[in-house]
């Protein structure tokens, strides 16, 4: 809607309700998103308070104006969206309210990249701990298994109860007993970051070794968290703020008078963020396991095989044989998903050029870095470029 202008006076400004918490990582992401909008593209009147991931707003309830942003978690919530009969955008995966158009992670990115993740560390055996409260999470756990599928593996999921997340005592023992009768060495995805805090407590209370027995995976990257967390935990990175750039696009575009579509806006996340909970090696083969590590630390500088092998000596034809029976793929193709990886972390993360990201990651050039991308059947490099920052 542009902005509304009375004789004699100011335009006045849409007013657009953000029901969005700011209790985590990846929902403030998704206001910087909206702010990113905002700053190119008009102000809006603005209303957004502190709130929780019950998304509980007393002032909404006498609210006027023409437009809303919402975190759409619970029927509460939605039934008071409803009321406002002005245009809405869903940026929850909770699957209510489907009449409202949604900017959403995209569940299936997010399982696969998990599950890459753990299997480029030798891990067979997985698990996957979720929270029965969210769609989302189900859906997460759905396409984590899948992608295990997809490669020869089962998986083993956790089925929490509703009521034990109010009950922590309960959930931890219940959480204990399932750890304990993985088979080790286990990978397990968790639903999202806090849930990995809780596997990674339930370990140290265990004496499970992390990450050599167990190595453990979240979602959001909340980065303070995961530092916390101990060891600091392994985490795939959503594009949240993206998210919420195209969130405020189409409410914009809804309240200029546009249709749009009401199917969900699927956000690729935009990779994964490695650290210590998942530092494993999972491979029997101490050579194999050598070159691997070496492969991890020094595939930015360059290197090829044959420097693999100068510094983990074996014939080429074993090693390549080995490689390919444990991890189904080339070493020159594990060398490349690690510069892959790192790239898109720096897209995502830094300002720096394609070229000079190129260079870091271990590309001969920012060309060559794009040719890469399309290979993979990636968008192009600047999809992954951090937006600017005021």
């Amino acid at each position: 809607m542009a902005a509304k202008r009375t004789k004699g006076r100011k335009p006045q400004l849409p007013a657009v309700a953000l029901l969005i918490e700011t209790s985590n990582a990846y929902s403030r992401e998704l206001l910087q998103g909206i702010r990113d909008y905002l700053r190119t593209h008009g102000e809006w009147a603005v209303h957004l308070t502190e709130l929780g991931r019950s998304g509980e707003a007393p002032w909404f309830a006498n609210w006027q104006g023409d437009g809303v942003i919402a975190r759409i978690e619970n029927e509460v919530i939605e039934k008071a969206v409803r009321a406002k009969g002005v245009p809405v955008v869903n940026v929850s995966g909770a699957e209510l309210a489907p009449e409202f158009p949604a900017v959403i992670a995209d569940g299936a990115a997010l399982g696969r990249l998990a599950a890459e993740h753990l299997l480029q560390r030798g891990f067979r055996q997985f698990g996957y701990c979720g929270d029965c409260r969210f769609a989302w999470a189900r859906d997460y756990s759905r396409h984590f298994v899948a992608a295990l599928q997809r490669a020869g593996h089962g998986c083993d999921v956790f089925d929490s109860q509703p009521g034990d997340a109010l009950n922590w005592n309960r959930e931890r023992r219940k959480l204990a007993r399932w750890i304990s009768a993985l088979p080790k060495p286990v990978g397990i995805m968790t639903s999202y970051d806090i849930r990995g805090q809780h596997v990674l407590d339930v370990c140290r209370e265990l004496g499970v070794q992390v990450p050599d027995e167990v190595a453990v995976i979240g979602q959001h990257n909340d980065e303070l968290l995961c530092a916390f967390c101990q060891p600091p935990l392994s985490s795939v990175m959503p594009n949240a703020r993206q998210a919420g750039f195209k969130a405020a696009r189409l409410l914009d575009r809804m309240m200029r008078g546009q249709r749009v579509s009401t199917k969900p806006l699927k956000i690729a996340p935009l990779g994964v963020i490695a650290r210590q909970s998942t530092d494993a090696i999972a491979v029997p083969d101490p050579q194999l396991a050598a070159a691997v590590r070496y492969i991890r630390e020094h595939a930015c500088e360059g290197i090829g095989v044959q420097e693999v092998l100068q510094a983990v000596p074996m014939s080429r034809t074993a090693f390549e044989r080995k490689f390919r029976r444990h991890f189904g793929s080339s070493p020159y193709g594990e060398i490349l998903k690690v510069r892959l990886q790192h790239a898109r972390q720096l897209l995502s993360t830094t300002r720096l050029s394609i070229a000079e990201v190129a260079e870091r990651a271990g590309f001969s050039s920012g060309e060559y870095l794009c040719v890469a991308f399309k290979n993979q059947a990636w968008p192009s490099p600047k999809t992954f470029r951090a937006p600017a920052r005021g």
